[in-house]
């Protein structure tokens, strides 16, 4: 862990003392200008040996000066060998392309060993073009998105509450030009963290045009100040201004802002050719030779300045005891001081440091009886069952929510706020940023709920953090990850207004075509709640922990009850509500769509015709094989763009050596057009939609009717 040296004190006059604290400072500027170079000359290795031969060099070396000074300039509280400690400081490289400056750092520090930043972008290497947990000490993966800076500032909300700790990040110019980062912004001023400092690699440049950007940007300093954060604008192609802003941000007064320091600079400062100014190069082998000998030689030169600089300290007990804060500094710089004689003031990458993350117990302790009960005579709303039941499982510090001005139909922040309004969030109209957050929460291994309307739920976003859900799978699976059981995150998207429930909206607001859109997302399980008593099963499921990312759809008015208090659920697994094996006709639905299907099936039970009712809230492949293995005719009855039926067609084809039914026995009726087009539908009541797409038990019946005149014929 690294420390800022402090002053000796005692038997010190106050003119002397700030003699010793100039003379420190000025070593500690010294150090890191040494340590500046060693980086850079990491971060040049990598493009050697990477399988492209290439570097984002532009914002690495821009990135560099920021990153020295506070990786190595004493303001980190880290614990390297567990970096998944709760209580030490969080870094979040939100500018994903700067990855090759913070790689060198961590080797260095020894989160991995120096070997992983060989062959770097390559299939087989943990050291991608932008960092991800895949990579040891990574928490979250990023690119230039603009969304880092919103999951470290759910880091710093967490860091509010015991164990305190802070959170930095570091973001490009270019990048703010994402609509993301303002969300955060705006959110992080009014709540006060002043435990957030964002670090704004202010290079002036981007991967179109690498020395200016695309349109002129605002006053960075004035636009973060409009927010509410505390701003210091410095020069960061040297040490002094970020050493000073990083200083009075970890040891000074807090004020309830958080902090930015706008680092000025260009693309590829540092670097001697201008050919390392561009967003991204593919760096020849006698460039880097060029390259690494004039580094080299501005090592030495910087070098011989610390060691001279030492030289006006020898002679008394002060200027030796003003040595030894150096030493002491330059041992968490990874320098060895004991080797001046020589003159060389070695670098010292490693040793590896990081061990297996301990296992994280997920699951959620709570008192089951204090559960809601239901009533099947009466009606219950989904946001009514997860109020009463999160008012139970809030008991547990580890449940948190945060709901983006929909929170009346979630029900989250009701619940979970009546145990304790710190963990129940709500970020206004800003969808990424709610989602970002809950992304935060579930890296640090709380089980976290966002919610919002079906269709806002932010694709860009959510597609990012599956790709670091992945890359905690694979380190947690690898023989030699960093990563153990119950790292993965436990983060549910509670999507409300599925299917027809949102009603009389316009069609922007309607959930007809989120549920095959989403399916496209690796790593994310999705569920179609149709009751009460299901939605408190799934809950409780998921309060077993290390359930992954969740896409829960729920129904927004009240609907009856259809499970008895028993029941409890599976993924993967549905329920035939009622049926016979001699049932010519099975229908598969879910959400509400199961109460129309049962609603039909009585129709038709009138008339003596038995129908299968199958309630399917997640794809269960088997019974789709055994059904259409069993001859019966199958109609999909979804008030969507068909869901279960495309993944139906995708187990037929897996499952094509063992398939024996045919698929003229399949029916479909969903909200895709006569051509089988996804469309948008407009806004109506309820009961005009099912009226319009052919899904009243009425309309049912008579598709089940026809079915089997058609088979007595």
């Amino acid at each position: 862990m690294n420390k800022i040296p402090s002053l000796p004190a005692a038997g010190t006059n106050v003119p002397l003392l700030l003699h010793l604290d100039s003379f420190v400072r000025s070593g500690m500027l010294k150090l890191l200008a040494i340590k500046d170079s060693d980086i850079r000359i990491l971060t040049l290795e990598q493009s050697r040996t990477a399988v492209d031969m290439g570097l984002h060099a532009g914002g690495a070396f821009s990135a560099t000066v920021p990153l020295v000074a506070l990786f190595y300039g004493g303001f980190l509280k880290l614990d390297v060998e567990d970096p998944t400690r709760r209580g030490q400081d969080i870094f979040t490289l939100s500018k994903g392309h700067a990855v090759a400056a913070m790689a060198s750092i961590y080797a260095e520090l020894g989160y991995f060993d120096q070997k992983l930043l060989s062959g770097s972008r390559s299939h087989h290497s943990l050291l991608n073009g932008h960092p991800g947990p895949v990579l040891p000490g990574v928490h979250i993966a990023t690119g230039p998105m603009g969304q880092g800076i919103g999951v470290a500032q759910g880091f710093a909300i967490a860091g509010r509450t015991s164990p305190r700790f802070d959170s930095y990040a570091m973001v490009g110019d270019g990048e703010l030009q994402e609509g993301s980062c303002w969300e955060g912004v705006m959110y992080d001023g009014q709540s006060h963290l002043d435990n957030f400092c964002v670090l704004v690699d202010r290079n002036n440049g981007q991967l179109d045009v690498h020395n200016r950007t695309l349109f002129p940007m605002p006053n960075l300093n004035e636009v973060f100040r409009s927010y509410g954060w505390q701003t210091h604008d410095v020069d960061a192609t040297q040490y002094d201004g970020v050493y000073e802003a990083l200083n009075q941000f970890r040891f000074g007064p807090r004020n309830g802002r958080p902090t930015a320091i706008i680092c000025n600079t260009t693309k590829g400062y540092g670097a001697f050719s201008d050919f390392m100014n561009k967003h991204k190069v593919t760096v020849t082998e006698s460039l880097i030779v060029q390259e690494m000998a004039l580094q080299g030689e501005r090592r030495r030169e910087r070098v011989a300045e610390f060691l001279g600089h030492l030289q006006n300290a020898a002679g008394s007990d002060e200027g030796r005891a003003a040595v030894e804060l150096l030493r002491e500094a330059a041992r968490g710089m990874h320098l060895d001081m004991d080797a001046t004689i020589q003159g060389t003031l070695p670098a010292i990458v490693g040793p590896v440091l990081t061990r297996r993350a301990p296992r994280r117990d997920k699951q959620i302790k709570y008192d089951a009886a204090a559960l809601p009960k239901f009533d099947k005579t009466k009606q219950y709303s989904a946001a009514d069952v997860v109020t009463g039941a999160m008012k139970v499982f809030a008991r547990d510090s580890r449940v948190v929510s945060i709901d983006s001005d929909l929170a009346s139909t979630s029900g989250l922040e009701a619940g979970i706020a009546a145990v304790d309004q710190r963990r129940a969030l709500n970020v206004g109209v800003a969808e990424a940023n709610m989602m970002l957050i809950g992304e935060a929460f579930a890296a640090l291994g709380s089980n976290t709920w966002t919610s919002t309307f079906c269709p806002f739920f932010n694709w860009q976003v959510l597609r990012r953090i599956a790709v670091g859900q992945q890359e905690r799978l694979e380190a947690i699976e690898a023989s030699d990850g960093w990563l153990s059981e119950g790292h993965g995150l436990d983060l549910t998207f509670l999507a409300t207004a599925a299917n027809f429930e949102t009603r009389t909206n316009g069609a922007t607001h309607m959930g007809n075509d989120d549920i095959t859109t989403f399916d496209a997302v690796g790593q994310l399980r999705i569920i179609d709640v149709s009751c009460p008593q299901q939605m408190l099963a799934i809950m409780k499921w998921i309060m077993y922990g290390n359930k992954g990312l969740l896409y829960v759809r729920v129904m927004r008015t009240g609907s009856a009850v259809l499970y008895d208090s028993d029941y409890i659920f599976e993924f993967g697994k549905a329920h035939i509500l009622r049926g016979a094996e001699s049932d010519r006709v099975a229908v598969i639905s879910s959400g509400r769509g199961v109460h129309e299907a049962l609603a039909a099936a009585e129709l038709c039970a009138n008339k003596g015709v038995g129908v299968t009712v199958v309630d399917m809230p997640s794809v269960d492949e088997i019974l789709m094989l055994e059904l259409y293995n069993s001859g019966k005719t199958i109609v999909f009855v979804e008030q969507n763009n068909g869901y279960l039926w495309q993944n139906f067609l995708k187990v037929v084809y897996r499952n094509r050596e063992a398939a024996t039914g045919s698929l003229r026995q399949i029916r479909t009726v969903n909200t895709l057009t006569a051509e089988g087009k996804p469309q948008f539908i407009h806004s109506a009541t309820y009961e005009e939609l099912i009226e319009a797409f052919g899904m009243t038990p009425a309309h049912i019946a008579s598709v089940v009717e026809e079915i089997v005149l058609s088979g007595r014929k």
